[in-house]
């Protein structure tokens, strides 16, 4: 696994990313969070768009639990400068050791105008970002930077994410691209994929559940042209997605069907699988469908020696 460049932090096999939980009030998202931790799921993604700033919902679901991993998935570099980042892990990391990983990426170019920032060149400002985040002093306690994930689909941000930082989380892809991503990657980073979840009897059912979260990703520049270079069709993609595309994206079906979708990201080369949970309705705490996937924790698939 690719572990060594996490130090002490030890993920687990099976994460969740928070999804509908960001919208939940504070009380919720530590019951939540405590479940996840019972039920032994290893790490809690979270993003960060318009809701809570990303090292305040890390604290929530942190003190809330003893030892479940907390990761931001991702912090959105436009929203604080790189000081500011570097303190605000340095922060989280000292205050809950060996339990934060801090991931970061850069958006989306509609998310980057509403902050006034300019999205021209996000490679380049991911590069001078973390430049500069090396570099910024820290006045705190004494406390290491947590390890660095970056969010990662084309081959200049995986090499960045190789080159630079424990390893990469790409999002809203396939597992044929995850494969390509670990090639590009090399053995050593830490490479998490999302994987978007509907419990459901058949595809019907899956798709007026699961529509919405493939026509939401599909209206986004990053994600579509992701799919488009790696080999989908415009037709393919035109939202809420065909059903190959949507087949292939998201994991439907019973606890079984979710189970080989995991072992085929396993055997694609991740070292973890977030599972991103989708329900019919986003407001209902998603807790009966985490209970019926905490059956995947033992044991999933193994990677690839």
């Amino acid at each position: 696994m690719g572990l060594t460049r996490l130090g002490g932090i030890t993920p687990g096999r099976l994460g969740l990313f928070a999804g509908s939980l960001s919208g939940q009030p504070a009380t919720v998202q530590r019951e939540v969070a405590v479940e996840m931790e019972r039920l032994g799921f290893g790490t809690l993604w979270y993003g960060e768009s318009v809701g809570r700033e990303a090292f305040v919902q890390a604290a929530i679901y942190l003190s809330a639990t003893s030892s479940l991993v907390v990761a931001s998935g991702i912090a959105n570099i436009w929203a604080r400068d790189p000081m500011a980042m570097a303190s605000g892990g340095r922060a989280i990391s000292e205050a809950w050791p060996n339990r934060f990983i801090l991931g970061i990426g850069v958006s989306h170019a509609p998310s980057v105008a509403a902050r006034a920032h300019d999205y021209a060149r996000p490679f380049s400002a991911m590069r001078d970002y973390l430049d500069r985040m090396g570099q910024a002093p820290w006045r705190g306690p004494e406390a290491q930077m947590p390890p660095i994930v970056l969010a990662a689909l084309g081959p200049r941000m995986v090499q960045l994410a190789a080159e630079r930082t424990a390893g990469a989380y790409p999002y809203f892809t396939t597992a044929e691209h995850i494969r390509q991503v670990r090639e590009l990657l090399g053995p050593e980073p830490f490479l998490v994929s999302d994987l978007p979840v509907v419990l459901a009897a058949g595809r019907k059912e899956a798709r007026a559940v699961g529509d919405a979260h493939t026509g939401r990703y599909l209206r986004l520049d990053n994600y579509r042209n992701n799919l488009l270079r790696i080999g989908w069709s415009e037709a393919e993609l035109e939202p809420p997605g065909s059903d190959a595309l949507f087949d292939a994206v998201v994991a439907w079906g019973d606890g079984a069907a979710i189970r080989e979708r995991v072992n085929g990201l396993f055997s694609a080369g991740v070292d973890q699988v977030a599972l991103n949970l989708v329900t019919k309705d986003p407001t209902v705490p998603y807790l009966a469908e985490l209970r019926t996937l905490a059956t995947l924790n033992s044991p999933v698939g193994k990677r690839p020696q």
